[in-house]
């Protein structure tokens, strides 16, 4: 038995069947390879929704996660590097990749039977985000087998002291090669990266404020379906009611009928016999008897 394979099977199908499927596993590695294999399987824990899609993107686009893993570790060097410039050029890159990666494993999740809703695929772009700002849920995703949304990471690497005092420095002057990112810099008080920074936070804040309000009008839509659901329960229950009642009605004039038809049936069986007796003796009283005068 190749475990790893089955483990990637496992984590490859809709998580709805995971359970079962790892109990078998389980049962078939302890079966064919011993204890220690089966404790492999028992061991898994199932994916949430968001992470099987993540695995079926990472599966089935081998080359897009490879180059958005290049691009996380991209963003984390010139986090560090203070590379301000690159930083602003690939926060707008990974906004646009992150759109376009969680509508894919959206879907590839439809695709296999189970399409996800909006708040999933919302999910699916939070492990995204943690997917660039940490190498270790970087290599959780990559491996296919995510199981839940990594923890976020607090912030992206700390910054070079090299890089740091080399952009304080070129605030100071006030120049350097790149003589507006100075001015800018001065102006604010701030390095490019720090500014740059704080521009992608405000505009993943807008995003979030934005994902909270489609969350609130869900929740609202969600609240009304559940009353028409609710109230059209109550009607069908109703007609459910009456249509025992009708039911009950038919049943009573069945049996009434079933006992009229038996009575009826008794009735002719009687006449029947009544009118073969009244036949029977009609022909002996036309039957001459023998030494009777003729």
């Amino acid at each position: 038995m190749d475990v790893d394979e089955v483990i990637d099977a496992l984590y490859a199908a809709h998580p709805s069947g995971f359970t079962a499927a790892r109990a078998e596993a389980a049962a078939r590695a302890k079966k064919e390879d011993g204890p220690q294999a089966a404790r492999r399987f028992t061991a898994l824990r199932r994916p949430t929704l968001a992470a099987w899609a993540c695995n079926l993107l990472v599966r089935s686009q081998p080359e897009e996660a490879e180059q958005f893993l290049q691009l996380g570790q991209a963003l984390r060097t010139a986090h560090h590097t203070l590379d301000g410039e690159r930083l602003r050029a690939l926060s707008h890159q990974q906004h646009v990749v992150i759109g376009a990666l969680a509508r894919e494993a959206g879907r590839l999740a439809g695709e296999a039977g189970s399409p996800i809703s909006e708040p999933v695929v919302r999910e699916v772009e939070r492990i995204l985000y943690a997917v660039l700002a940490g190498p270790q849920a970087a290599a959780e995703w990559a491996s296919g087998r995510l199981v839940r949304t990594p923890e976020p990471e607090p912030r992206f690497p700390e910054a070079d002291p090299d890089a740091v005092r080399a952009a304080a420095a070129g605030a100071d002057r006030g120049g350097g090669t790149d003589a507006g990112a100075a001015s800018d810099a001065d102006h604010d008080g701030r390095p490019e990266a720090a500014r740059a920074a704080a521009e992608d936070a405000e505009e993943t804040a807008v995003a979030r404020e934005e994902e909270l309000r489609e969350a609130d009008g869900a929740r609202r839509t969600a609240v009304a379906a559940a009353a028409d659901a609710d109230a059209e329960a109550t009607r069908l229950g109703r007609e459910a009611e009456r249509a025992r009642d009708v039911r009950d009605r038919a049943y009573a004039a069945v049996t009434e009928a079933e006992a009229r038809h038996r009575d009826a049936g008794r009735a002719a069986k009687e006449a029947r016999d009544a009118a073969t007796a009244a036949q029977d003796h009609l022909r002996s009283l036309r039957t001459p008897r023998k030494g009777a005068p003729g």
